[in-house]
């Protein structure tokens, strides 16, 4: 991972709305039609509200972090520039403190030579302390503020959480273009599907032309990890432009059907055994922490930031709402396919049928290389030892093989996408999304009181406190447990 890179371009807070919005609307809001059936309109409701609470307390925690790390940057820096300035061979002691208490106090310093030290009486720019104006990202922010195990545990994390990712694309993918290709859009049980055979393919039966294009897609895409690219600024409007038509369409044509009087709600009130999966799904749905810094940092004005999250977040409940209850009274809940998109074959007709369809095959597919590079090179700073390089076939040929082996052979074993968003979701994302969060932001306020004895973050978060930092981390640990004892028990 990059220490810290370019801010890019600045630009306002209604833009800055719109990406953050488009960052947490992603793929993940397609199983949760499914998943919301299968726990019960009114529970999911309770739940999909209490998540989106909580991933808006977690999103506070980052910009505090943010807020922290760019302090703790400058702090470094000044004692850097006051070491380098200062040779203690020539200066003593007194003319020292002298010398720091003048440069501070001029007015024509840069923000990165000023000297910061509390004890000699403070700054006249301590304001500017914790400005985020460096983008510096989630892992350099543990690398500043956890121990070495600490730092372990984040990247195992973060790694856990890509390869669930990865796994989830290469399944999604080939899953809707086995669909398409075999007709089968209304068979929502994919173990009896996959023993079918596919019309137009002879005697060859749907799982194994599943198999074909998993295949076809690994040596397409696969290769991308052992290069670099990047998203360019074309391919994310691409992509934007794709989902918003997908998930517009999605909700008018459920609408439409809704009006038709064509199906009867079915869903129950509550079903606690659906539980683990909504929740892992809504974890994954409203994920965005991790991708926070690259969009806050080129903020113009972050001091509504709160209020923008705010905004973000009660219109994605309200979106994601919609989304579920449209789906639950236009389709019976045996009928929900755990990838949404392909429930209007024939609702929608032959192109809007297709489009939606495919709609996962449009997205996924320019994002798995761009999270394979990220995943692979997470990999490297999760084995590395300072002062020793890695070998070049370890480096361009093992981790890049070590990066799509497993979400492909999990892909291969699985194309259930409600267990492996769910598990993804359960796991690895609760730590992502709530653990990670709020250990930066304690440990963050932590090492800047140490530092400077005191602790004035303009960007600390409303919840902030001890007891809420506390209350995240029990919460994901308390639902961790619940998952996992569900699953014990069902067996799923």
């Amino acid at each position: 991972m990059v220490a810290v890179t370019e801010t890019g371009s600045l630009y306002s807070s209604p833009v800055a709305f719109i990406y953050v919005f488009n960052l947490i609307i992603g793929v993940g809001a397609l199983t949760m039609p499914k998943a919301f059936a299968n726990a019960g309109w009114l529970i999911a409701s309770v739940l999909i509200g209490v998540l989106c609470l909580m991933s808006f307390i977690t999103s506070t925690f980052m910009v505090e972090a943010m807020a922290a790390a760019n302090a703790m940057l400058r702090l470094k820096a000044r004692e850097k520039s006051l070491s380098a300035s200062i040779h203690p061979s020539s200066i003593n002691a007194a003319v020292s403190v002298d010398t720091v208490v003048e440069r501070d106090a001029s007015p024509n310093e840069s923000d990165e030579e000023v000297p910061l030290i509390n004890t000699l009486g403070g700054s006249r720019k301590e304001h500017d302390l914790y400005e985020i104006t460096k983008r510096v990202e989630m892992g350099q922010m543990a690398k500043l503020f956890f121990s070495k195990f600490g730092l372990r545990l984040f990247y195992f994390c973060i790694v856990l959480y890509l390869y669930g990712d990865l796994a989830i694309y290469a399944a999604a993918v080939p899953k809707s273009l086995t669909k398409v290709a075999c007709g089968s859009w209304n068979e929502t049980d994919s173990t009896q599907s996959n023993n079918k055979p596919c019309p137009g393919w002879g005697s060859v039966t749907q799982g194994n032309v599943y198999r074909v294009f998993l295949a076809i897609f690994t040596v397409t895409l696969g290769p991308f990890a052992f290069f670099n690219v990047q998203k360019t600024k074309y391919l994310q409007i691409f992509t934007t432009i794709m989902r918003w038509i997908a998930f517009i369409l999605m909700i008018v044509l459920a609408l439409v059907k809704i009006g038709k009087g064509q199906e009867e709600h079915d869903t129950p009130t509550a079903n606690f055994s659906g539980l683990p999966n909504l929740f892992g799904v809504c974890v994954y749905s409203y994920m965005c922490q991790h991708s926070l810094p690259s969009l806050i940092t080129p903020m113009k004005n972050k001091s509504r930031v709160t209020l923008l999250f705010i905004a973000d977040f009660v219109i994605v409940l309200v979106f994601y709402a919609l989304l579920s209850f449209t789906a639950i009274f236009a389709f019976r809940a045996e009928d929900l396919n755990d990838l949404y998109t392909l429930n209007f074959r024939k609702t929608a007709g032959s192109f809007v049928g297709y489009f939606l369809a495919l709609f996962p095959v449009f997205t996924l597919s320019t994002n798995f290389p761009i999270i394979s590079i990220t995943l692979r090179d997470n990999l490297k700073n999760l084995f590395l030892r300072e002062g020793h390089p890695y070998p070049w076939v370890v480096d361009r040929i093992a981790f890049p093989l070590a990066t799509i082996t497993l979400p492909i052979l999990v892909a291969f074993i699985t194309q259930n996408l409600e267990i492996l968003v769910g598990v993804t979701g359960s796991y690895a994302g609760t730590g992502v999304q709530y653990v990670i969060p709020a250990c930066l932001a304690y440990f963050g306020k932590k090492h800047l009181m140490e530092m400077t004895g005191c602790y004035d973050n303009k960007h600390k978060s409303p919840f902030g406190i001890s007891f809420w930092i506390l209350f995240v981390i029990g919460w994901a640990f308390i639902c961790i447990a619940l998952v996992t004892t569900n699953h014990i028990i069902t067996g799923k």
